[in-house]
């Protein structure tokens, strides 16, 4: 059996769904709310085909936005809310690590792209560039080896670009409530 604690599963779907239900039309500097960039975010994992476990860490990747308590302005208040470290580790208390270890690293995956792409750096939105710099900005070498040793760190990638893609105001979705049953199954699965 996993570290999780599958006796606090029975709630969890239900949490997850009604933090999306009233904060999700929190923006967080962005044009999308954060229920519409995750529904995106998962839609771009699902026809990439994804396996469950990364579509849901797409679809919940940003969760940390809702739990934590500094507000939609944070950033332009210099603050780094750490969204990755408080969506994962509340996830991880049932979900498998195929989920919330990509969480946890999707900020590390969005540095290591920039600090060898320049031009990934360039095409970050204004809201993504501002939580750049205030997480840490460009990694150092010892920064991208530790990032490239962890066995997460390619399915990182591939969700900070359906992070990327999900960003599309407008855009007709399968609704957020719709993965409830692929969120139980990671659960029963895990909890197996």
């Amino acid at each position: 059996m996993s570290a999780f604690d599958p006796v606090l599963s029975a709630d969890t779907v239900d949490q997850i769904l009604h933090l999306y239900a009233t904060r999700g039309d929190d923006h967080y500097g962005e044009d999308v709310s954060q229920r519409e960039h995750a529904e995106q975010c998962a839609y771009h994992a699902r026809i990439d085909g994804a396996d469950d476990a990364l579509i849901i860490a797409a679809l919940l990747h940003d969760i940390g936005h809702l739990l934590h308590k500094f507000g939609e302005d944070a950033a332009d208040r210099g603050i780094d809310t750490r969204h990755e470290r408080i969506g994962s580790g509340w996830l991880a208390r049932c979900l498998p690590p195929s989920v919330s270890e990509p969480i946890a690293l999707h900020v590390a995956a969005k540095r290591y792209l920039a600090t060898i792409n320049p031009s990934y750096l360039k095409g970050l939105s204004a809201a993504s560039l501002q939580s750049f710099l205030l997480q840490g900005g460009l990694m150092d070498a010892e920064e991208m080896t530790a990032f490239l040793a962890h066995p997460a760190h390619q399915a990182a990638l591939d969700l900070r670009r359906y992070d990327e893609l999900g960003k599309i105001v407008g855009a007709d979705m399968p609704a957020f409530d719709s993965y409830a049953p692929m969120i139980r199954a990671l659960i029963m699965k895990d909890a197996r």
